[in-house]
């Protein structure tokens, strides 16, 4: 993974444009993989960009795109026949050539891309908009001689700084050693170690085995972990069963965390970066009412969200399918933001919340013009074009979220016997009191509430 800590490292962009991507999708990813090298402070230098079938097997792209991307990184833009010659300790990763080697100038670049300049900066890491295999991987940086990284990495690596609970913690280094096992090399040349003992290499066993076995270990004593944690948060969403929940779901950056201060007051973070939310939060809508509504900001989503990634964080996601209504919350500032929907809409379905209840709300109003809320307006009839800044909207999706939990509320009466006052306080908490009178038989109360809630008071009620 990329050690940020450092001075501010310089990348360049690599994109290969597949069939049936058009210019414009091929140009918004290359723009959010320019945006997630940004969240990890990385200084974007250029870009290469291809026209192919596929992924070439070798490298990913042809010889020609290979040796123009070497000419920002200092590269050969060959890569080298034979495994790789182990860098001395200390020695840097673009090291001169020794004196009896020529080093291979970069060839020129292609139609429609800028030349590096000669005082321009060299770039020391590579971002590929694609996922790589090990292999192509392992190419890309021998012709480059700098860093290499595909899209799950820096997603990885931006979880990775981001995840501050310790169930987020866990969660990212479970999905950051699940990508790093495969990629493992072999140490040391390669050469089987016999041996054996407790804890060491069984006899046969290379290093690169032992290290893989030890992420195995180490992968299983952390989902250990983590399902216990998960059971706590089960046994919590299990407690507010009873309870009306909202869920905020949408795109990365979208404004989740914006909302959920505006509708809770909570002082959860917010900050304009890719997935500056990896925690879920949950509070209650504010000004509370009755019953009390819980609103859930859940981790943000994204084009090619890597699976190991989902996986580890079904628990999490799993408020956003527990809940009642979703507000799908979307950056209408962003010209792209119909792929961003499809792209929620895709990882819902993959967590089992497809049929759930949806409220869209093309968020961010106050960055469009008139003309453009206008065809907004037209274009998406059933959504809400709000902005979290202005507290009239604030106010409006907050009575939209109180509407859709009183939609099905009925009226009825209970009455609470002398004996039994202590279900006055829950009916209060649960229900809307419309009237309350009282009698020689106890207490009269005229309520609205949804079906579900007065079946259970009522079983409640007639408990002995």
């Amino acid at each position: 993974m990329v050690d940020t800590a450092r001075a501010r490292p310089r990348a360049v962009l690599l994109g290969v444009q597949l069939p049936g991507v058009s210019d414009d999708d091929f140009a918004a990813s290359l723009g959010e993989l320019a945006r997630l090298g940004k969240t990890l402070g990385i200084e974007i230098v250029g870009r290469v960009t291809q026209r192919r079938a596929r992924l070439a097997p070798g490298a990913a792209v042809g010889e020609g795109k290979l040796k123009e991307l070497a000419g920002f990184t200092g590269g050969s833009g060959v890569v080298p026949v034979g495994p790789p010659v182990p860098r001395r300790r200390g020695e840097p990763r673009d090291a001169e050539p020794e004196e009896d080697e020529e080093p291979r100038p970069p060839a020129e670049p292609g139609a429609g891309e800028a030349a590096p300049s000669r005082e321009a900066p060299r770039a020391d890491l590579v971002l590929v908009d694609h996922d790589l295999s090990p292999s192509q991987a392992r190419n890309l940086e021998r012709a480059t001689g700098a860093e290499v990284l595909d899209r799950t990495a820096v997603i990885l690596a931006i979880f990775q700084r981001h995840a501050r609970s310790r169930e987020a913690r866990l969660q990212v280094e479970i999905a950051r050693l699940g990508y790093l096992a495969p990629r493992l090399r072999e140490t040391g040349g390669g050469r089987d170690r016999e041996g054996g003992g407790i804890g060491g290499r069984g006899a046969g066993e290379s290093a690169s085995e032992l290290e893989r076995r030890k992420v195995r270990d180490r992968i299983a004593e952390l989902r250990a972990e983590l399902a216990g944690i998960e059971r706590d948060a089960g046994v919590r969403r299990r407690r507010r069963g009873g309870e009306p929940t909202v869920a905020l779901v949408g795109y990365t950056n979208a404004g989740k965390s914006s909302w959920m201060r505006a509708l809770t007051g909570s002082g959860v973070l917010v900050e304009d970066k890719l997935f500056a939310t990896l925690d879920t939060t949950v509070r209650a809508l504010r000004p509370e009412g009755v019953p009390r509504i819980l609103v859930s900001d859940t981790v943000g989503f994204i084009k090619k969200l890597p699976h190991d990634l989902v996986a580890s964080f079904r628990s999490t996601l799993e408020e956003a399918r527990d809940c009642e209504l979703l507000v799908h919350v979307v950056d209408a500032s962003d010209p792209s933001f119909p792929a961003q929907i499809e792209v929620t809409r895709e990882v819902l379905a993959e967590i089992g919340a497809a049929e759930s209840s949806r409220l869209v709300v093309l968020n961010k109003a106050d960055r469009l013009d008139p003309a453009a809320r206008e065809r907004l307006a037209r274009e998406w009839p059933e959504a809400l074009l709000l902005s979290a800044k202005d507290p009239a909207d604030v106010d409006l999706l907050r009575e939209r979220i109180r509407g859709f939990f009183e939609r099905d509320a009925v009226e009825a009466e209970l009455r609470v016997p002398y004996a039994r006052q202590r279900l006055v306080g829950e009916i209060h908490g649960t229900a809307r009191v419309l009237a309350e009178t009282h009698d020689e038989r106890g207490t009269l109360l005229r309520v609205r509430a949804r079906p579900e809630v007065l079946a259970k008071l009522r079983t409640k009620l007639a408990e002995p």
